[in-house]
């Protein structure tokens, strides 16, 4: 409790404002190894608990890329946490952040969006949610994206037992499938 009140307490300029610093400290050290750093955004993109989210949509990875605007200050481009919302449209922002060259990592896993406003983890395959995973890999290989791409979260199938959420049966089904796209793709472009 005592944790979720100073969040809550220290608010979204405060989040801000400890991103800014904590970046001015990592992100030149990074530069000086050639290594780049990729945030992941807010899993949900939305408030919980009253506890303030700030790497939600695409007005805030702006603001976030400017905080230390340098090519190994980038992201995780993870598409089941941005993509639970309507309000992100996932192949226009691979497009813009993967164009710039500011994705580092890029998460691909598929999300039912409800009726409601909430969100289920589904299977990867486009049918099989609300995001349409073929647009989704298009968009990073029409921007050359060659950095690294693995299927995030996996259901519990085919009798497994494990952590919920990382199904080892569904993660590799993913995986075929997103490699499956890419070298699709790439024989449509050749």
């Amino acid at each position: 409790k005592e944790l979720i009140d100073a969040y809550k307490e220290l608010g979204e300029e405060g989040l801000w404002s400890n991103l800014e610093y904590f970046l001015s400290e990592v992100i030149p050290v990074a530069k000086e190894c050639d290594v780049n750093m990729a945030i992941h955004p807010d899993d949900p993109p939305w408030p919980i608990f009253g506890i303030p989210r700030i790497i939600t949509c695409e007005e805030n990875l702006d603001r976030f890329l400017k905080l230390y605007d340098d090519s190994h200050n980038g992201l995780t481009f993870c598409i089941g946490s941005l993509g639970c919302t309507k309000l992100n449209d996932m192949p226009k922002l691979i497009r813009k952040y993967a164009g710039m060259g500011r994705i580092h990592f890029a998460h691909v896993r598929n999300v039912k969006i409800l009726d409601d406003g909430s969100f289920e983890e589904s299977a990867h395959r486009a049918s099989c949610g609300s995001l349409d995973i073929v647009d989704i890999m298009r968009a990073y290989h029409e921007n050359g994206f060659t950095g690294y791409v693995r299927p995030d979260h996996g259901r519990m199938i085919w009798g497994e037992t494990g952590k919920p959420g990382y199904g080892l049966f569904d993660r590799a089904l993913g995986a075929t499938y997103i490699n499956g796209l890419f070298e699709a793709l790439e024989k449509e472009h050749k």
